[in-house]
């Protein structure tokens, strides 16, 4: 169980829809394109992993509509196994996300239905599952204390954890202290640490208030410019790694997440853990979509090599 990979979040169905720029209030634009795939950022971090050689379980609830059976369809491909509540109250999530044509930037809506229903007994009925893991994942998607409640009960089973904070939210510290790692893009370290981060120089300072909340490891992802990890004992940049040209930016922090720790469930370093994210996440931004857009380990390996 050692080299599993838990992950507690939202599956959403993504409506992507590309245009120049995003409509002003009461004004209605044409698109250039529109589609629909599967998304949620700890549906995209399972398929990452999964896609990165992982051994992957998803915990999640989904309605009983078309949208679920996306997103069990979505998994299957990838191999992740689903730990489901079935939720027939409710719906199974959906985002908007606007792309912007010129940049591939974006700006995105999430309701997550079903999944914003997740609940601390959802989370207790699967302890064994989530203290036997060797690394644990969550985000802030799905509401805060079943977040929580996951990470305590990881940490006491002895599992690696992570939490990406997205969407940026006030974290308890009591919260904080139960991470081994924190993965936030530099949004999401502003929007928790207050410091506005632009440059390496400024991940560092982000970094720091983070370790002091007892965080065990910060690593500010830095799109273009690569991810910056601090911990007590040392500080390394790591740039980031390209792989062609930029399509997409949507899954690049979901990207990195996954792959991220499916190398630390394979043992690596997390130096070595954060270059094959950066290389899972600089292959996945030259392609549409979100979790469509996940390499395989053999893409990533390749793409490591070549830089070597």
């Amino acid at each position: 169980m050692r080299d599993t990979i838990v992950i507690l979040g939202v599956f959403v169905a993504d409506t992507a829809y590309r245009a120049e720029r995003q409509p002003r209030m009461g004004e209605t634009i044409l698109g250039n394109s529109f589609v629909l795939g599967p998304g949620g950022k700890g549906s995209n971090q399972s398929v990452a992993a999964a896609m990165a050689g992982g051994r992957v379980h998803f915990i999640t609830r989904l309605g009983r509509d078309p949208f679920a059976d996306m997103a069990r369809a979505t998994w299957a491909r990838a191999g992740v196994n689903p730990e489901v509540t079935e939720d027939p109250d409710s719906y199974t999530g959906a985002a908007y996300i606007f792309i912007e044509d010129a940049t591939g930037n974006n700006a995105i809506i999430i309701s997550p239905g079903a999944a914003g229903r997740i609940s601390v007994s959802d989370v207790e009925e699967r302890a064994g599952l989530i203290g036997g893991a060797g690394v644990f994942i969550t985000q802030l998607e799905q509401p805060m204390p079943a977040a929580h409640r996951a990470l305590e009960i990881a940490r006491a089973g002895g599992a690696r954890t992570i939490l990406n904070p997205a969407p940026a939210a006030e974290i308890p510290p009591e919260m904080l202290a139960l991470c081994d790692f924190i993965t936030p893009n530099e949004s999401e370290a502003e929007g928790i640490t207050g410091i506005e981060v632009k440059t390496v120089e400024d991940a560092a300072r982000a970094a720091d208030a983070l370790l002091a909340q007892g965080v065990g490891a910060a690593i500010i992802t830095l799109g273009e410019k690569g991810a910056l990890y601090r911990d007590a004992h040392q500080t390394v940049h790591v740039p980031a790694i390209p792989a062609g040209m930029v399509v997409e930016t949507t899954g690049a922090g979901d990207a990195f997440n996954g792959g991220f720790a499916a190398a630390l469930a394979r043992g690596a370093d997390p130096i070595d853990a954060v270059r094959f994210g950066c290389a899972t996440a600089g292959i996945s931004v030259t392609r549409p979509g979100t979790a469509p857009s996940m390499p395989s380990l053999a893409e990533i390996e390749a793409l490591l090599a070549d830089g070597e």
